[in-house]
This record gives C-alpha cells, structure tokens and sequence, in this order.
C-alpha cells in the first residue's frame, strides 16, 4: 500500500496555528458563533481540508494558507 503525504490541513489546526482559538477543544464553538469562510463559501466543518492558497476568511480578515 502506498502512503500519501499529508498535502492539507484542516481547519482546525489551522485556526490553532494562527493564534484564533488556543485549543482544539475551542474550533466546534468557533465554528457555530462565527461566520467563516472557506475560498467564499460557509464552513462549519472543524476537519475541513485546508490545502495551499486556500483563502480562509474570518470577520472580514482573509487568512491565505500559504505553508502545510
């Protein structure tokens, strides 16, 4: 069986890595009482799949994913 490399992230560490919330724990709460946006569509989803340049915006501040 061949082994991938892990080309993504998901949005839950990606939240934790950018200082918005200190703790996974926090990402579920985060999600259901903010508006965030995945490349301009609504996400919800804490183990949504991030990958380079995806465009993540929170409270009308884009964040680019630019390092996995």
């Amino acid at each position: 069986m061949r082994q991938e490399t892990q080309l993504y992230i998901t949005l839950q560490q990606f939240l934790k890595r950018e200082a918005i919330i200190s703790t996974g724990g926090q990402a579920k709460a985060f999600l259901l009482h903010n508006v965030v946006l995945v490349n301009g569509q609504a996400e919800k989803r804490r183990g949504r799949k991030l990958r380079l340049n995806d465009n993540v915006t929170i409270n009308n501040t884009v964040h680019i994913v630019d390092y996995i």
